[in-house]
């Protein structure tokens, strides 16, 4: 396995610190949308969790909705079976038909007891859903728990700017900074440069977690043109993995692999690494074996030059 030098980057204005990459686990014990069961398994995920943690990346981010509570206690499986110290995001669904402050309470237990831990590192609101349940009540109820100790951070997902500003605003009455917004962000997904919910974060010092920054494998070199074959499941979904779309993607990943040539990296390695170089960005992208895992914390301990992040950027731009 090649040698890390670990980054790690604090969650917003708070004092949890956590590697500058981690893992996204949304895969993690979803059968219905990733085919968890079929092309993979624990045992599979479990040498991904362990490859992780081996290469200096052990914080990963999950949910109670991915596959319905599975990915929550594979990990709690598996942080049961490891040494040393593991960070763990994961989020509170706004359901419909949750009221009031105990049904955030209520899910942050059933979390925690499926995570086999007494705490998290971080905390999120996985939508802006807020049909029963205001803001200020939600806030109010996630303050509590920082207070509590039960969670170390407060983090929101999928925001707007003007969302991510009240959600602040509202926390800040209680002494608790808002770490963390949540968005998918990649050379392939830039909308947050345009839409004010980059900026917004930088003003208000809050941590982006990028969210399928490889674009579910588009910007890995593994999808080309060349003998093409329709994607299954999610990616089928997605134009830009028709055979035209990969034709007009192949200048673009050709500079990913070029650049990599430079420093003995990959084009995965290069596009996480151009997210990392946008500062107070923490990609998480998926991992669903060890060299998934290995391939990942390779965007760490290196980094590219100004000019390299200026030319892929231009590339990438409109």
């Amino acid at each position: 396995m090649h040698s890390v030098t670990p980054q790690s980057l604090t969650l917003g204005p708070t004092q949890t610190t956590v590697p500058a990459l981690g893992i996204g686990t949304w895969a993690w014990g979803d059968s219905l949308y990733w085919g968890y069961g079929k092309d993979y398994d624990a045992d599979t995920l479990r040498a991904a969790f362990r490859a992780a943690v081996q290469a200096g990346v052990p914080f990963f981010d999950t949910a109670e909705v991915y596959g319905l509570g599975e990915s929550e206690r594979l990990l709690g499986q598996f942080m049961k079976e490891q040494e040393g110290a593991i960070a763990i995001a994961t989020k509170y669904f706004p359901l419909p038909w949750r009221f009031g402050k105990s049904a955030v309470s209520d899910a942050l237990t059933a979390s925690l007891k499926r995570l086999q831990v007494p705490s998290v590192a971080l905390y999120q609101v996985h939508s802006p859903f807020d049909f029963f349940m205001g803001q200020d009540t939600l806030m109010e109820a996630l303050a509590d728990e920082v207070k509590q100790g039960r969670i170390q951070t407060v983090g929101v997902s999928n925001y707007s700017a003007e969302q991510m500003l009240r959600a602040h605003e509202l926390l800040a009455k209680r002494g608790v900074p808002l770490a963390v917004n949540q968005v998918q962000y990649s050379l392939l997904e830039r909308k947050i440069e345009q839409n004010g919910v980059l900026q917004t974060a930088q003003n208000l010092g809050v941590t982006i977690l990028a969210y399928s920054p490889l674009a579910q494998g588009l910007l890995t070199g593994k999808y080309t043109p060349d003998d093409y074959q329709k994607p299954q499941g999610a990616r089928q979904l997605n134009p830009r993995f028709s055979k035209d779309g990969l034709t007009k993607l192949m200048p673009q990943v050709q500079l990913l692999t070029d650049v990599g040539h430079a420093h003995s990296k990959t084009p995965a390695q290069v596009a996480l690494n151009w997210l990392i170089a946008q500062g107070n960005v923490i990609p998480i992208p998926g991992a669903k074996s060890s060299s998934q895992a290995e391939q990942n914390a390779g965007a760490l301990g290196w980094s590219l030059t100004e000019d390299e992040v200026t030319r892929i950027s231009q590339a990438f731009a409109g």
